[in-house]
């Protein structure tokens, strides 16, 4: 029963989201971060641009969607944290384990995504000092920020304490307020954004990339690549949803809701397309290049030509690293608060100091990532993976421990602790489940499938 005690909303004694809306712009928060403004259009870039798209609207609505649910789900039927919710539903058993690995998934990548979200703070005060005039050294510069010791600490040094102080207010007073202020900032700016880059000469080449399919170009692997990316741009796989959910009111329709947050998800994820292919295509460059180095490197090459020069560049400089800073900031806060959840409901540790003591830990397990591109040499390429650092802990925990966490969240909501008590679950509200049945059939059969692919697929990048 939801009762207010001493201004905070609560629901069997825990604070639970001050209104729908107020979820479903949290939820969104998590699912939106780094991954849809640059990894989307990198891997649509690289798989053939509409018709990737078409195929990962498919994977959205057939696998990250009813994923989301069973998260959801397990969520609000524990009013616990990932850890808690296994051990409340499968009491003694190896299934705790699954929590386990979501709450050390989560510090882990937290860790890391602070470290890239720190050089978007430091790229919104380049470009609106005017940096990226034309003929700047790109490259020098982003050498600058990340290989330079002092400058990567301290800039991820500052993310974290942003991350901190949203968590340490709490779910209503720290989440809920700050994701209401930030995502329909963020919204804002991607339309404002969007409607600058295709409107910039030659855009029309890259809008024609990214909306007319070619299904010559659809082979398994770009399958496969949209179903993974499907998969990754909605947070899943490491108890953030789980968590999230344990904070919605029973009164609450959680189909509805997970409905809206994968398609605020999607709609951010297709806006930065909007913005990232347009302005490739003016500069002439391939739709393919992607990742760090495009956002930071190539793109800020192209700041001082952006009309009308010279102000042009800082406006849309500004406004893009604004926007990849709010996006990160969502999502970090929603990977503190997984482990923040667990120390607090399992150990009763009170949430201020679990803020500070898990953001704290995560800060020092990511000196290492922060000195991985060029301050420390071994660390820039480890022996026997060569890969720096950062990238190695990507690969592991922000792939392999994601996909191997959904596909033991499917089973066990799909085969262990069954159907008919996550259907009782979603319909405590008003006793509908609208499309049961339909995600039954999806989180039993063709989730766990997919997921296995996907895996799959990351062994086989891996080794091949």
């Amino acid at each position: 029963m939801a009762t207010d005690v001493g201004g905070s909303r609560t629901q069997a004694g825990r604070a639970t989201w001050g209104s729908k809306i107020a979820f479903i712009l949290a939820a969104a928060g998590s699912a939106v971060g780094l991954g849809n403004i640059w990894g989307f259009p990198t891997v649509a870039g690289q798989n053939g641009g509409a018709a990737f798209l078409l195929v990962y609207l498919g994977g959205v609505a057939f696998i990250g969607a009813p994923v989301m649910l069973a998260e959801l789900i397990l969520g609000r039927r524990t009013l616990r944290n990932p850890v808690g919710a296994f051990k409340a539903l499968a009491p003694r058993s190896a299934w705790v384990m699954v929590g386990g690995l979501g709450v050390l998934t989560g510090v882990v990548i937290l860790s890391f995504y602070t470290v890239i979200a720190g050089w978007t703070l430091a790229y919104i005060l380049k470009t609106i000092t005017g940096t990226f005039g034309a003929g700047a050294d790109t490259a020098a510069i982003f050498a600058d920020v990340a290989g330079n010791p002092v400058a990567a600490i301290g800039w991820h040094l500052a993310f974290m304490i942003i991350t901190i102080a949203v968590v340490f207010g709490g779910v209503r007073d720290g989440i809920e307020r700050w994701t209401k202020v930030l995502m329909p900032l963020l919204a804002v700016l991607l339309v404002l954004l969007a409607i600058r880059a295709v409107t910039l000469p030659g855009a029309g080449a890259g809008l024609e990339f990214y909306f007319k399919p070619d299904f010559s170009k659809v082979t398994g692997g770009v399958v496969l690549a949209a179903i993974g990316q499907a998969f990754f741009s909605l947070s899943l796989g490491m108890g953030a949803m789980i968590t999230y959910g344990s904070y919605v009111s029973k009164k609450d329709d959680l189909v509805s809701s997970a409905a809206w947050v994968t398609a605020f998800d999607t709609s951010i994820a297709i806006l930065a397309g909007l913005i990232i292919f347009p302005t490739l295509f003016y500069a002439g460059l391939e739709p393919g290049v992607g990742g760090a180095g495009m956002v930071f490197v190539v793109l800020t090459s192209l700041f001082g030509s952006i009309p009308p020069e010279p102000y042009g560049g800082v406006i849309f400089g500004t406004g893009f690293f604004l926007l990849l800073a709010i996006a990160a900031l969502t999502s970090s806060v929603s990977l503190l608060e997984v482990t923040v959840a667990w120390l607090t409901d399992e150990r009763k540790v009170p949430r201020h100091r679990a803020a500070i003591m898990l953001g704290g830990l995560a800060f020092l397990i990511a000196v290492p990532s922060a000195l991985a591109n060029g301050a420390v040499g071994w660390l820039s390429s480890l022996p026997v993976v060569g890969l720096d650092f950062l990238t190695f802990l990507f690969t592991i925990f922000g792939q392999y421990a994601l996909v191997i966490g959904a596909l033991f969240i499917s089973l066990f909501v799909g085969w262990v602790w069954g159907i008919s008590a996550a259907g009782e679950e979603v319909r405590v509200n008003d006793g509908k489940f609208p499309l049961g049945r339909t995600w039954a059939f999806l989180i039993r059969f063709v989730c766990p499938v997919a997921i296995v692919l996907i895996l799959g697929q990351l062994i086989y990048s891996l080794i091949g």
